[in-house]
Formats: structure tokens, C-alpha cells, sequence
């Protein structure tokens, strides 16, 4: 292949080799506080934090915390939806020194309590709802958890929502505990007087080396594992996307957050990416699609991030004609395949400009990008971001890369790349390979001007009497059909071909369609093994919490009709 293919196809004023420096995550947030002080940085649910509100916020807590003993070394697990505390026990944890464990609170208790143990952290940060608080009593009982610091969602909502939401929402929320040995209330360390400020100074930080993040991800096995991602390694990719996003103007932009905070691209692209350009997080605590489309209208939020379904959501409402969409500037899409049809029915019915990209837990995660203000390509996650290589490994030949144009496991090598598993040195070097190559678990090809297409995840594909076939490319395929909605492919057993492929479908509004019709209508656009054994049919697939079709949970039930 040749030597950085993709140059050639750069956008201009965007330089690929432009210098990428190492620094802590939390001097995002006190740069932004000193260049634009007054300027809101979260609107939650209609109340507003400054940026030297802020700014202001973490350093009480830094200090709350390293008086609690929470500094280098410690880890400390977020346990919470979007809001506000969210945001400033991040930022927080990082300038104390302390690595930060996201959760998911829809995680069952069990699922949290081996992140937790895994993990080792010192101290969970929660809000007393009923979906985060309960999980932790069995661990609080057993002695398992050091230091439980309780906040209430209602503390950071304005006044009337405050008072009505403890009355509307009982059943959301769980009685605040009392303060003891274990348990402090998130309020009074944000309390801490200045002057116990000047007694508890943050640690240096080694960017190079110091853990920011222990982000869990399934990776390309499946099996729950902590990439730990460096403050150079965050900061790096967090540099990588403002150059990318050059045409965005500093002090001027209005990030809707619906993704969760939890999630790495939302940590990147909402959390980092907003503070690092001066933004106006509005935050979501999960996505609503009235409610995005409500704050759209009145917040006027230039830059949405999200995933395929979200925009999917948006672009079929059927009411869209009653909101006013025109603020947004730019719409990112990740954490799974763009369908060329979704990209278009959302631009045509908003306005607004939709660009698809591509990133992994393990690279901090952004990789790949379709230019945000050029040339994009149907299917392509685009080209790489600065100072970011690719290459494609031969499935065949472990270590050797393929020339141009040929199909591949997906390599990246770059700044944002993880320091490894937490703990895991074998699946390390399995995914960690020569020269700092880290394998993606993707198959892929880039074109002759540089542009990346992703086939499939290799761990999908689906070997049929010996041919590969690509989930992917069926599904891409089903989504032009008017009539389909959602769309998934997963492989199941055969006896005679090994697996073959089966179909999950959910509607669009008002349509219908027969299997017999789709059979058809496939025929003439694929290779007959290509084409799935059954359609199964249900009114809406899947999810996780991020808004992808949740493969994983995809299979026949005794009421699916073919």
C-alpha cells in the first residue's frame, strides 16, 4: 500500500501532520474557563452553569476528593446519567489524579459489581435513583466500596422542576442516605472554602503514562475489558477532532448531548470536544425524541452527535415540519454503520449536514472521518484524522498488510491509541501488534483516493458453504426499501452451509411489505447466498443504551412471524 494514500483526498487547510501535544484532560476545562469565563457551559433541563461556574465546581471537588484520599493511583467509578455532576466529577477525578471508571446505570447489579471489582475502585460517585443507588448496597454491606459520594438529580434543576420532581418522579428516585463512614453527600463537597483549596494541590500529571480512563468495552471478543486510555491519549484525540472541525468557530457552538456521557463517544464528542471549544453542553439524560426536537426548536444546538437510529428517529418524526432544525451545523455519526438512505432522508427533511465517522474504545476512540465541510462517500467512515495511520492486515497471514484496494482486518496506528487492557497482557498482545499497530476486529479496504469502507466487524461475518458474506452490505441494501424501517442481519447455524443469513425488520409507519416481496426485491440487488433464509418481523429492534440494534440479543422468539 502506499505510504499515507489518503493525503491526496485531505481537505484543504487541514494538515495531517500537524502537532499533536500531551496534557492533562482537566487543563481543557481551565483553558476554556479563562478564555471565555461567562459563557454558559451546561444547560440542564433549563438550568445554566458559567464556565468559570464550572471551572469553579471542580476545583471544590478536587479538593473534597483528595481529602478523601482520592489522588494518584485511586480509581473512582461515575455511576450516573447525564447531568450536570456528571461533568464536574469527570473533570475532577482527573486534575486529582484519580482514573476515572464510567458506567452504564441500566447495568445490572451484578454487571456493576464486576466492573467495580474489576475495576478495584476506591469510590463510586452516584445519584440517589433507582436505577444507580440500589446496585451498590450488597457491595456497601460486604465492605467492598470504600467511599459512596450521593448526589440528587434535582440539586442541579431549576427551581420549579426541583420541588416537582421529587412529587412527579417518585417512583425515578431513592431516599438520599445518611452521611457516615462510607457515604458523603456530593453537595457538601462542592462547599469546600477556597482556602482549603490551597491545602489539598492537585498531583503532577504524566500524560504520557498516567491512566485518565478505564473504559470497558467488549473489544473484538466480547469479554468486558478496561482500555486504558492516557491523558495523552484523550487529549490527542480530542486535538485530532478540532483540527478536523476547523470550520467550527470557538465560543459560538451549542452541543446537544443526548448520547450518554458514559459511553466514549459521547465523552468524546459531547464532553471533550464542547469544553475544548467553549460550547453549550444541553444535556439530556437519555434520548427523547420529542425532547430533542423541542430543544432543537428553542436552543438552537449547532452540533448534534449521535447514532444511525437517532438520526432515523429524526428524520421519520412525523411531525418534524413543526420544528425549527436550521441551527444545526453538524451532525456526526458513530458507534455503527450510516445507512446511505438514513443519511439522506435526514438531510433532506432537516437541512442539516450529516457526516459519518469511525472509532473504537481501545483509540480514545475517533479514527476515521468524512471531511465535515467536503467530500463525503456513501459507506465510508472517511479518511483517517491527523497523525492517525491505517493499514489492512491479511486475515491469512497475521502481521502482513494488503495493498491498496484489498479486504482486510482494519489496523490503526496514532496518538489516541490505548496503553492496553487494565490487566490483561495476553489479550493485549493479541490486539496490540507490531510497532504500535492496534487490530480493530474490522474488516476493511480503502479506495484508490484514500477513503475508508468498513465491510463488516470480523467477528460478524458470516461463513456460508464457504463464502464470506458481510452483514453489512444486506443491510445497506434492505434500508433502501421503503418499507423498512430498521434493519439486521445476524448468521445463524445450518446444517449443510454452517450458518446462513437471517433478517430482523421493523417497519416504517403505515408500510408493509411480504417476505416473498423482499425476497424479490433482493434478488436483483444481491448474490443469491447473500440473501436471508428468513425476515423476521417486529415492531422495533433492539438497542443499547446508545441507540445501536443490539445484535446481541437478536434471536427467534415463538411470536416472530416470517
Amino acid at each position: 500500500m502506499t505510504a499515507h494514500p489518503w493525503l491526496a483526498s485531505y481537505p484543504e487547510g487541514i494538515d495531517w501532520h500537524h502537532m499533536i501535544d500531551a496534557k492533562p484532560v482537566h487543563t481543557l476545562l481551565d483553558a476554556t474557563a479563562a478564555r471565555f469565563p461567562e459563557h454558559t457551559a451546561i444547560d440542564f433541563l433549563g438550568k445554566s452553569y458559567s464556565y468559570s461556574q464550572l471551572h469553579r465546581c471542580m476545583s471544590h471537588l478536587t479538593c473534597g476528593f483528595r481529602k478523601h484520599g482520592i489522588g494518584k493511583g485511586s480509581r473512582i467509578a461515575l455511576l450516573m446519567p447525564n447531568c450536570p455532576q456528571y461533568v464536574m466529577s469527570y473533570f475532577a477525578a482527573l486534575k486529582a489524579g484519580a482514573t476515572v471508571v464510567n458506567i452504564n446505570p441500566l447495568y445490572s447489579a451484578n454487571e456493576v459489581a464486576h466492573l467495580l471489582q474489576d475495576a478495584e475502585c476506591d469510590t463510586v460517585v452516584v445519584l440517589a435513583l433507582a436505577t444507580c443507588y440500589p446496585k451498590l448496597k450488597p457491595l456497601i454491606e460486604k465492605g467492598a466500596i470504600k467511599k459512596v459520594i450521593v448526589g440528587q438529580l434535582q440539586d442541579t434543576m431549576p427551581p420549579l422542576k426541583r420541588f416537582l420532581f421529587p412529587l412527579l418522579k417518585r417512583k425515578d428516585i431513592c431516599p438520599l442516605p445518611a452521611e457516615d463512614k462510607v457515604h458523603v453527600h456530593f453537595c457538601h463537597l462542592l462547599r469546600m472554602h477556597k482556602e482549603q483549596e490551597e491545602e489539598c494541590e492537585p498531583p503532577v500529571i504524566d500524560p504520557e503514562n498516567d491512566i485518565a480512563v478505564l473504559q470497558y468495552t467488549g473489544g473484538t471478543t466480547g469479554i468486558p475489558k478496561g482500555a486504558m486510555l492516557t491523558h495523552a491519549s484523550l487529549y490527542a484525540n480530542t486535538q485530532q477532532i478540532l483540527v478536523w472541525a476547523k470550520d467550527l468557530e470557538p465560543g459560538k457552538q451549542r452541543t446537544l448531548g443526548v448520547l450518554p456521557l458514559f459511553h466514549v463517544f459521547a465523552m468524546m464528542t459531547v464532553l471533550h470536544i464542547g469544553v475544548a471549544l467553549g460550547a453549550t453542553m444541553i444535556l439530556h439524560p437519555r434520548f427523547n425524541l420529542k425532547s430533542v426536537l423541542k430543544d432543537t426548536s428553542r436552543k438552537k444546538p449547532t452540533i448534534l452527535p449521535g447514532v444511525p437510529t437517532m438520526f432515523a428517529a429524526i428524520a421519520d418524526a412525523p411531525d418534524i415540519s413543526r420544528y425549527d432544525l436550521t441551527s444545526l451545523k453538524l451532525c456526526i455519526s458513530g458507534g455503527a454503520p450510516l445507512p446511505a438512505d438514513v443519511r439522506r432522508r435526514f438531510e433532506k427533511n432537516t437541512r442539516a449536514h450529516l457526516v459519518e465517522g469511525y472509532g473504537l474504545t481501545e483509540a480514545s476512540p475517533v479514527v476515521c472521518a468524512n471531511p465535515f465541510f467536503g467530500k463525503q462517500k456513501d459507506g465510508s467512515i472517511g479518511l483517517p484524522l491527523p497523525q492517525t495511520e491505517i493499514a489492512i492486515e491479511d486475515p491469512e497471514k497475521p502481521e502482513h498488510f494488503l495493498p491498496q484496494g484489498e479486504r482486510g482486518e482494519l489496523c490503526v496506528r496514532g496518538p489516541q491509541v490505548m496503553k492496553g487492557y487494565w490487566r490483561r497482557p495476553y489479550e493485549t498482545d493479541d490486539v496490540m501488534i507490531k510497532e504500535g499497530w492496534l487490530r480493530t476486529g474490522d474488516i476493511a479496504y480503502m479506495d484508490e483516493e484514500g477513503y475508508v469502507f468498513i465491510v463488516d466487524r470480523r467477528k460478524e461475518m458470516i461463513i456460508s458453504g464457504g463464502y464470506n458474506i458481510y452483514p453489512r452490505t444486506i443491510e445497506e441494501v434492505l434500508y433502501k426499501h421503503p418499507a423498512v424501517r430498521e434493519a439486521a442481519v445476524i448468521g445463524i447455524p445450518h446444517p449443510k452451509w454452517g450458518q446462513v443469513p437471517q433478517a430482523y425488520i421493523a417497519l416504517a409507519e403505515g408500510k408493509s411489505v411480504t417476505q416473498q416481496e423482499l425476497h424479490h426485491y433482493l434478488r436483483e440487488r444481491l448474490a443469491a447466498f447473500e440473501i436471508p433464509k428468513e425476515f423476521i418481523f417486529r415492531k422495533d429492534l433492539p438497542k443499547t443504551l446508545i441507540g445501536k440494534i443490539d445484535k446481541k440479543v437478536l434471536q427467534p422468539k415463538e411470536d416472530d412471524h416470517v
